[in-house]
């Protein structure tokens, strides 16, 4: 990126988060702001669009810094790196779920967090890059194990297994599959009538999922390949009873 990175602190401890704020400035880095709690996070992440959050994985309050992220990924993909004192296995497979970009033990060096973010842009910058080669797909040709997407002058098949989600992008939607990312130029409810319905679930207005990769049920999110996919309460129970019978 040419601008410098945007990073947001949560911290409680308002002098630890000063600090940090300090060496990120003197990095080159800019600071959107040092909040305590993961309410203010989530205001924060809506009106100013940080690149990065460092987020203390203890906050106090009602949300965590794990519960948080959970939260904000509900709303938009953010890279986030955690910082903590206690890597207790609970909260370390909690805070995995999420997908953070990174940890960071308490008390660290100026090093590490120097090296996390630079790790943190490197995969940023990756991640822009294919996503201008991402491939854009007209409707799809759907048979019962496999879709076939249009790529320029190419059909390419993709098999239903294959297939982890489907993320709703305004009136376009995603496929995230084994080694395949691709814009679909139709909606998720366009898709939703046309898949499968012995395979797919829509269990949330952006994400559709392929039961078959569900790792994880939690109380709002659900975990496929590592990422959390948000989980609307009236459709838990449908999923849960899917899940029994798939």
């Amino acid at each position: 990126m040419n601008s410098p990175a945007k990073i947001l602190i949560v911290e409680d401890e308002m002098i630890i988060g000063a600090n940090i704020s300090l060496q990120l400035s003197k990095l080159g880095y800019e600071v959107t702001g040092i909040v305590s709690r993961g309410e203010e996070a989530i205001a924060h992440v809506k009106q100013n669009r940080p690149d990065i959050v460092l987020m203390d994985i203890q906050l106090k309050g009602t949300l965590d810094g794990i519960d948080t992220v959970i939260r904000m990924q509900q709303q938009m993909e953010i890279p986030v790196i955690y910082l903590t004192a206690n890597a207790d296995e609970n909260n370390f497979d909690r805070a995995k779920s999420t997908n953070p970009y990174a940890f960071i033990s308490k008390p660290f060096k100026k090093l590490d967090l120097q090296h996390a973010i630079e790790l943190t842009m490197g995969r940023l910058d990756i991640n822009k890059s294919s996503s201008n080669e991402e491939a854009t797909c007209i409707s799809p040709f759907i048979q019962s194990d496999s879709i076939y997407v249009r790529r320029n002058e190419r059909m390419i098949k993709i098999m239903i297994n294959d297939i982890y989600y489907f993320e709703a992008d305004r009136n376009y939607c995603k496929i995230f599959a084994k080694n395949k990312e691709c814009l679909l130029v139709m909606t998720l409810k366009e898709i939703n009538d046309r898949l499968p319905p012995e395979h797919f679930l829509r269990i949330h207005r952006s994400f559709i999922i392929n039961l078959s990769h569900v790792d994880e049920v939690a109380g709002t999110h659900v975990v496929i390949h590592k990422k959390a996919i948000p989980l609307s309460k009236t459709l838990r129970g449908e999923l849960m009873n899917r899940l029994q019978t798939f």
